[in-house]
């Protein structure tokens, strides 16, 4: 039997621009849905932001914050993290770990970026790695597309089906 978590990657107001905003607001519409369905099974929640000391996004600034209408809830976990996996030096896989995830379901900004950085990390610790169709977001449709073509992913519907 499998367990799984959610991951939420990066969806901050200092990325909050131009098609990167169009993407972000898409993607925020499929993870408010997957929400309900992880707390219902109480299954983890990992809210994942970026920590850029050199521009001033840290925590407690504008623009670390998690775009609207995303509000973490008590009992999910929060990670800061400074590079692109978001393994690296944080405690996620500690945390995934002590809650007996095998299966981490990702979503979040920027699908070439920190989504797929986190997808191999993930792969590298024996996770099985799923990218959520409709829940990640980059700055081009074209590169979307192409992470959604090579790797796996999972849409809501079967989500919902594989989580009740």
């Amino acid at each position: 039997m499998t367990k799984q978590a959610l991951l939420i990657i990066d969806l901050q107001k200092v990325s909050y621009r131009g098609e990167s905003a169009i993407q972000m607001d898409a993607a925020v519409e499929y993870i408010q849905a997957a929400l309900p369905l992880f707390r219902a099974q109480k299954l983890p929640i990992v809210w994942i932001q970026q920590m850029e000391e050199e521009d001033g996004t840290v925590p407690g600034t504008e623009p670390f914050e998690l775009i609207a209408p995303l509000e973490p809830v008590e009992g999910d976990y929060h990670i800061v993290k400074t590079y692109s996996n978001s393994f690296n030096k944080t405690d996620l896989h500690d945390i995934l770990q002590r809650e007996g995830v095998d299966t981490v379901i990702i979503s979040g900004y920027c699908a070439e970026y920190c989504v797929t950085a986190t997808l191999f990390g993930a792969e590298d610790r024996d996770y099985t790695a799923i990218l959520y169709r409709g829940g990640i977001a980059s700055g081009s449709k074209e590169n979307l597309q192409a992470v959604e073509r090579a790797y796996a992913v999972i849409s809501y519907e079967a989500l919902k089906a594989w989580l009740k």
